[in-house]
C-alpha cells in the first residue's frame, strides 16, 4: 500500500544519506552441509497427517477467523487474510508454496508451466489440465487469463486494484496451439512469473471495471476449486463453503467449511462451549489446552463425532473427600459424582454449598467460598470441553522485527542506527519468546527470506554480532557523550536539528547530504569484506575495516575501536539533547510478548546509553497514526517473507521519493531508510530469470539493508493452533498452502503415523506448554494480497524430499 502523504515527520529530511559510513561484516552465513546456502525450515507443519483413506466422508469443520472480509476480491486493497483462505478453497492458483517456501506446480490447473522463449522477450506456456472447470461448466482458459492481466496491469484507473506487480510487464496473452494452452507474452523480462495468477479469478470477475469493483466484493457465483462460496452471512459473522459438484480433484472429505469470525479474546471460551473446531490461539490459550489435554485430558467416551461439539458431561475430575455435601469438593478440585460435570448439576451443587456455608459460617464466607467453589467447577467443566483438542505448533513464514525510524532525529545518523542493532541480543530476544513453546528459537538472519526458502543466508555479519563497547564507540563518533549537559524543555539548543546534515533548520533538502559523491551510483554503504575492486559491488572477504571512497570522515568505527573512557551505560546527549527514543507499542489484547521483548531491548539499550520511552497505543492507530505516518522512533511489528521475495519486499525496501507536494512518498518502507544500490539489486533479480543467480542478488540486496540498519529481524512468529484430535491435515501449516480437500476427521479407530499426529522430520518436539502469548495486533504489512502471512503458505504434511505425485509435482 502507498502512502503518498504521510506525515510532517517524513518530509523533513531526505534519505539520500541514509546509509554512508563503514561496517564489519563476514563473508555471507548459513550454508548446510550440503551446500544448500538455505537450509531447512526451522520448523515444518504439525497437521496431524493422515491419508485420505483414513478420513472419514462427511462432517462440517468449524473454523475461528479474525474477521468476515469485507470483499471476496483478494487484489483489492481491503482484502485480508480470510480472503486469502477462501481464495485458497475455491479459486484455482497456478503455482502453490511446499513446505520449504518454494513454488511448485498445481497439478490440479497445470499440466505444465515453463520459459519457452528469452529472445527477444521472455515467454511462459501454460499447458492446463484439460479437466479443468468453472463452477458453471466453461473451460478455463486464455480468456480468463487475458482478463485478469488487463485489470491488474495499471493501464485502467477504473480498476480499483491493491497491486499491479508483475502484470504490468506482461505485453500480451493469447491463445497457444489449443484451448489448453495459455501463451503469456512479457514486455521485460520477469523472474517471478510463477507469483502471477494466484488466485486466478474468472473472466466474470475480472472482465469490466464494475465486476471487479463490485462483483466478487460480497459473493463468487463462479468458482474453481473443491469448495465454493454457499453463503456470506454479517448478522452471524461467518462464511459457509461447500463441495463444488463440478470439482474434478480428490473430492473433499469435507461436506462444510465454515470461516466464523471469532476475536483472539474469546476463541478458549467458543472452543470450550463447542461452537469452534479449529482456530488460531495465543500462548496463554494454548498452555490452557495444552494442560487440559494432558494425562486427564484424553477425549472423553463418547467423544464429539465430525462438526460437532464435544461431550461436556460424564466422569470424575477430582478425588479428595470433603465435609461439604455431595457434590462439593474440596481444595479447589472439580465436583464430583456421576452427574456433577453439566452445568445444571453444578449450579445445584453450589447452591448446595451455600446452604451448608451458611450454616457454618457468615455470609461473607460463604460468599467467598461459594465463588472459590464455583470458579473450580467452571474451570474443570473448561478442562473436560478442552480434553478433546490439542495445540499444533509450527513456526509462521512471518517474522518480528525491531523497525527504527531514519527519517529523522538521532536515528537519521546511520551511526546511530547500528549501534542501536549492535546492542541488541537477538538470540535472548527469540529464546524469551520461542523456547517456552517448545519451538526452536533462532534470530532471524534475513530480511528477505526465512530458513529453508532458496534465497536464505545470514546476512546479519553485515553489522556484526553484539558488542556494547562497539555501539558506545559509534555513538562516540555521531557525537553523542556522557556527561553533556542537556537544554531544559522548550529552549533551544546550539547546533540546530542535530543528526540531519544536509537538512537546513527550515526541513530543506541543501543537496549536501552525506553519501553523495563521485559515483552516483554508489549508496554509501561499506560491508566489511566487499573490496572496493572494480567488480561492481561483489561481495568478498577482507581482514580490516576501512572507510568507503566518499564516506564522511568519522562516519565509521573501526574495528577494536574503544568506548570514551568512563562511557559505560550513562546517559547519553549532544547539543542539548538526551540521547531518548520514542518507542510506540500496540496495547490491544494479544500485545504482552511485545510489550515483554520491548522492555528486553529496553534493558540492553540502557547499557549503552541510549534512553526509550515507550508509548502504548491502541491497535487501530498502531500503523495508521505511527508507523505508516512516521510518528515514532522504534516499533515491533511483523513482514511476511514469501516465495518471491524479488516482488512482495522491494516495496518495503524501496528508497522513499519525494511526491509532488512535497510530502515523502514511502510506499511500504515504513522505516524511511532505503538505497540505490538495494533498489538496482530488486531490479536485477527481478530480470534474471537463473534460478541460482536471481538467489545470490536477492542475499546480496539483504546484506545492504543489514547494513543500512533501518530494520532488525528478531524472530519467526510462533503458529499456535488448537485443533479436535480427531481432525486430520489440518492445523499449523508453516510453509504449506493447504489443501483443503484432503481435511477431515479421522474414521474411528484411525490414528496418525506412529499412533501419533503426523508431523514433518524439521520439526520440534513441541513438549513444552507455552508460557508466554505471541499475538501481534492484526498489521497493515501483512494484507496485501500475495504477500501477507496466510499467503501462499501451509498445507498438508507430505515430505519435503521430491515431488509428491499427486499434490506437489513441480515443473
Amino acid at each position: 500500500m502507498s502512502h503518498d502523504g504521510v506525515g510532517p515527520r517524513a518530509v523533513m529530511r531526505s534519505v539520500a544519506f541514509l546509509t554512508a559510513g563503514a561496517l564489519a561484516v563476514p563473508a555471507l552465513a548459513g550454508c548446510s552441509s550440503d551446500d544448500d546456502p538455505a537450509g531447512r525450515p526451522l520448523a515444518g507443519g504439525d497437521i496431524a497427517r493422515a491419508d485420505r483413506a483414513g478420513v472419514a466422508d462427511g462432517g462440517t469443520l468449524r473454523w475461528g477467523v479474525d474477521t468476515v472480509p469485507e470483499t471476496l476480491n483478494a487484489f483489492q486493497a481491503d482484502a485480508d487474510t480470510t480472503t486469502t483462505r477462501i481464495a485458497q478453497a475455491v479459486l484455482p492458483s497456478m503455482f502453490r508454496t511446499d513446505g520449504r517456501g518454494r513454488p511448485v506446480r498445481n497439478p490440479d490447473y497445470l499440466e505444465s508451466a515453463e520459459v519457452v522463449e528469452t529472445e527477444p522477450k521472455q515467454v511462459v506456456l501454460y499447458k492446463l489440465n484439460q479437466q479443468a472447470v468453472w463452477s458453471d461448466g466453461r473451460e478455463i482458459g486464455a480468456a480468463d487469463f487475458a482478463a485478469q492481466w488487463r485489470a491488474l496491469s495499471g493501464k485502467d484507473s477504473a480498476y480499483w486494484t491493491a497491486r499491479n506487480a508483475g502484470y504490468d510487464r506482461i505485453e500480451k496473452i493469447e491463445r497457444g496451439g489449443n484451448d489448453l494452452e495459455v501463451k503469456v507474452t512479457f514486455g521485460r523480462t520477469y523472474a517471478d512469473w510463477r507469483s502471477l495468477f494466484a488466485p486466478l479469478y474468472p473472466k466474470d470477475v475480472m472482465g469490466t471495471p464494475d465486476t471487479f469493483n463490485d462483483g466478487a466484493r460480497k459473493k463468487l457465483k463462479v468458482t474453481a476449486g473443491p469448495f465454493r462460496v454457499k453463503k456470506v452471512d454479517r448478522e452471524k459473522d461467518e462464511v459457509t463453503l461447500t463441495r463444488n459438484a463440478r470439482w474434478w480433484g480428490e473430492p473433499a472429505r469435507l461436506s462444510t467449511i465454515v470461516l466464523r469470525e471469532v476475536p483472539h479474546g474469546e476463541r478458549v471460551a467458543a472452543l470450550t462451549a463447542g461452537t469452534l473446531d479449529l482456530a488460531e490461539v495465543d500462548a496463554t490459550a494454548a498452555r490452557r489446552i495444552s494442560v487440559a489435554a494432558g494425562p486427564r485430558g484424553t477425549a472423553p467416551s463418547g467423544s464429539a463425532s465430525p462438526g460437532t461439539a464435544a461431550s461436556t458431561g460424564g466422569g470424575t475430575d477430582g478425588s479428595g473427600s470433603t465435609s461439604a455435601p455431595d457434590g462439593a469438593a474440596e481444595g479447589g478440585t472439580a465436583l464430583t459424582g456421576p452427574g456433577a460435570a453439566g452445568r445444571g448439576a453444578g449450579r445445584a451443587a453450589a447452591k448446595a454449598l451455600r446452604s451448608w456455608a451458611l450454616a457454618n459460617g457468615s455470609d461473607e464466607e460463604a460468599d467467598e467460598e461459594v465463588s472459590a467453589r464455583e470458579a473450580a467447577a467452571e474451570l474443570a467443566r473448561e478442562r473436560r470441553a478442552l480434553s478433546g483438542f490439542e495445540v499444533r505448533k509450527s513456526l509462521e513464514p512471518a517474522y518480528t522485527q525491531l523497525a527504527l525510524n531514519g527519517a529523522e532525529g538521532p536515528l537519521a545518523d546511520e551511526r546511530v542506527r547500528r549501534a542501536v542493532a549492535r546492542a541488541l541480543d537477538r538470540r535472548d530476544l527469540a529464546e524469551a519468546v520461542l523456547k517456552p513453546l517448545g519451538l526452536p528459537a533462532e534470530p532471524v538472519g534475513s530480511h528477505l527470506a526465512l530458513s529453508g526458502q532458496a534465497a536464505y543466508a545470514d546476512g546479519s555479519g553485515a553489522l556484526g554480532d553484539q558488542n556494547a563497547e562497539e555501539a558506545r564507540a559509534l555513538l562516540a563518533d555521531a557525537g553523542w557523550a556522557p556527561g553533556t549537559p542537556v537544554k531544559k524543555k522548550g529552549e533551544k539548543a546550539a547546533g540546530g536539528q542535530g543528526g540531519k546534515a544536509g537538512v537546513t533548520d527550515e526541513g530543506e533538502d541543501t543537496g549536501e547530504s552525506e553519501g553523495e559523491g563521485e559515483d552516483a551510483d554508489d549508496d554509501g554503504t561499506y560491508i566489511v569484506g566487499e573490496d572496493d575492486d572494480g567488480t561492481n559491488g561483489d561481495d568478498h572477504l577482507a581482514q580490516h575495516t576501512r572507510p568507503k571512497r566518499g564516506s564522511a570522515p568519522g562516519a565509521y568505527a573501526p574495528l577494536g575501536t574503544a568506548a570514551p573512557v568512563q562511557a559505560g551505560s550513562a546517559p547519553l546527549a549532544k547539543d542539548g539533547e538526551a540521547l531518548t527514543l520514542d518507542f510506540v507499542l500496540p496495547s490491544g489484547p494479544g500485545s504482552e510478548v511485545l510489550a515483554t521483548v520491548a522492555g528486553r531491548i529496553t534493558e540492553m539499550l540502557k547499557r549503552v546509553g541510549i534512553g526509550t520511552e515507550i508509548t502504548k497505543v491502541d491497535d487501530e492507530s498502531y500503523f495508521t497514526d505511527h508507523i505508516a505516518s512516521g510518528e515514532y522512533d522504534l516499533a515491533l511489528y511483523s513482514w511476511p517473507a514469501t516465495a518471491f521475495p524479488a516482488t512482495d519486499a522491494r516495496p518495503v525496501y524501496a528508497k522513499p521519493v519525494p511526491a509532488a507536494d512535497g510530502s515523502l512518498n514511502v510506499g511500504q518502507n515504513y522505516t524511511r531508510v532505503g538505497t540505490d544500490q538495494v533498489d538496482q539489486l530488486f531490479d536485477q533479480a527481478l530480470a534474471t530469470l537463473d534460478d541460482a543467480k536471481r538467489a545470490e542478488l536477492i542475499r546480496k540486496a539483504d546484506a545492504r539493508i543489514w547494513a543500512a540498519a533501518g530494520s532488525i529481524p528478531l524472530y519467526q512468529r510462533p503458529q499456535l493452533t488448537a485443533a479436535r484430535k480427531d481432525l486430520a491435515n489440518v492445523g499449523a501449516f508453516g510453509f504449506r498452502t493447504p489443501v483443503y480437500e484432503d481435511m477431515g476427521y479421522l474414521k474411528k479407530g484411525v490414528r496418525g503415523p506412529a499412533g501419533t499426529p503426523g508431523k514433518e522430520p524439521t520439526g520440534p518436539s513441541a513438549s513444552a506448554s507455552p508460557s508466554a502469548p505471541d499475538r501481534e495486533p492484526d498489521r497493515e504489512p501483512d494484507r496485501e494480497p500475495g504477500s501477507g502471512p496466510d499467503s501462499g503458505r501451509g498445507s498438508d504434511e507430505r515430505s519435503d524430499e521430491g515431488p509428491d505425485a499427486e499434490k506437489d509435482a513441480d515443473s
